[in-house]
């Protein structure tokens, strides 16, 4: 499985492509296969997200997204050391995050 990630270029934040736009749970996240780059071009020329690009992942059978390389998982999870920053799956504060 192949997903998409960038900055979101209004607040700064790590999002992941949903198929119709750009979402901050990387188990949002779908599957880009041949389109990847098509999709990396067209929203990096709308200027919706800054520095996206393709990365490996599989769907786990509770149905999560988990990033094939560790730097990745942590940018989908947030802080390894200090948990109480990490972004939860139900954090409906985190939709309205503005660094």
């Amino acid at each position: 499985m192949k997903i998409l990630t960038g900055n979101d270029l209004k607040s700064g934040a790590v999002v992941w492509w949903d198929g119709e736009g750009w979402s901050l749970h990387v188990d949002h996240a779908v599957d880009a296969g041949d389109e990847a780059d098509a999709i990396l071009a067209r929203e990096q020329a709308a200027r919706r997200v800054n520095a996206a690009y393709a990365i490996e992942a599989s769907r786990e059978a509770d149905g999560r997204v988990r990033p094939a390389h560790i730097k990745d998982r942590v940018r989908a999870l947030g802080p390894t050391v200090r948990p109480d920053l990490t972004l939860k799956p139900a954090d409906r504060a985190a939709l309205d995050w503005v660094i």
